[in-house]
């Protein structure tokens, strides 16, 4: 008598097998750490085998694992080609996308209304925040794709663009005259402590100013030409300028700007994403 495999067994085995752990794989299918283990458990006693060796650190397959993977990616893709030729939904559903607080725009405003007009039933789930905080949603399977400001990318991600840190106030301001230097920077800005160690070579005293977890409050600090601030070149708000300042503040370094996906997003929707992101960022 033909015996079956439980298709929704094997889509947690593959997102084990692709992001190397339960607890990732878990946030990718939006399932607990124990409904994807359940899944697993009930896969290996129903072929009577093991498909996992648990006996290191982490999770690697054993020789049958790797062998099932192939039928399973084949499988499972297959099913969903099925489900959506059949049911017109091949472009529903939603992706997490991630992004620093300081590089939203002006880019990802073009990015999402040019997505939406293409995939009107595809939500996007904008996150906003620093990047060492995305870079943990995405290792959790939080978010589908990410882009980081670092000074370089780590394994899996791609350098979009390199960019410098500019100096920045208050249009018309006068703040980058103030010694010490009065500095607004957010707590988690990844820019700030290798602002101060330029300030630091070039003999210029600082003090912090503002420090908030709020770009907001640190945004309208400076507009307020209570303090300066660094932003790439060209993510500047409006009401704020980049300072003439004629070298009397030292150069800041390049930064890149990095994107990161996920294993399990591969598909003509988040690909699209993908692209048009790679392609506002380039233009800037």
């Amino acid at each position: 008598m033909p015996r079956n495999l439980d298709l929704t067994a094997l889509r947690s085995f593959v997102a084990v097998a692709e992001t190397g752990g339960v607890t990732k794989a878990a946030g990718f299918l939006n399932l607990t750490q124990s409904a994807v283990s359940m899944q697993l458990k009930r896969l290996e006693e129903g072929l009577g085998l093991d498909l996992l060796d648990r006996s290191g650190r982490g999770i690697a397959l054993t020789g049958t694992g790797e062998q099932l993977l192939g039928y399973a990616r084949r499988m499972l893709a297959l099913n969903d080609e099925v489900y959506t030729r059949l049911t017109s939904q091949e472009f529903e559903g939603e992706i997490a996308l991630g992004v620093p607080h300081d590089i939203v725009y002006p880019a990802i405003p073009r990015v999402l209304q040019q997505f939406h007009a293409e995939f009107p039933r595809v939500r996007v789930q904008l996150i906003s925040s620093f990047t060492n905080r995305l870079k943990q949603l995405h290792q959790r399977g939080e978010c589908d794709v990410i882009l980081t400001t670092e000074d370089q990318a780590d394994a899996g991600g791609k350098t979009l663009l390199t960019v410098p840190l500019v100096w920045i106030g208050a249009p018309g301001g006068s703040a980058w005259r103030q010694r010490p230097l009065r500095l607004a920077f957010e707590y988690g800005c990844i820019f700030r402590h290798g602002v101060q160690q330029a300030l630091d070579r070039a003999g210029i005293p600082w003090e912090m100013a503002v420090e908030s977890d709020s770009t907001r409050t640190v945004e309208a600090s400076v507009s307020a030409d209570l303090a300066v601030h660094a932003s790439l070149e060209g993510t500047a708000p409006p009401y704020v300028e980049r300072i003439a300042h004629n070298g009397a503040l030292p150069p800041l370094a390049s930064k890149q700007i990095n994107l990161y996906r996920a294993p399990l997003t591969e598909g003509t929707v988040t690909d699209r994403l993908v692209e048009l992101i790679g392609t506002a960022y380039k233009a800037l």
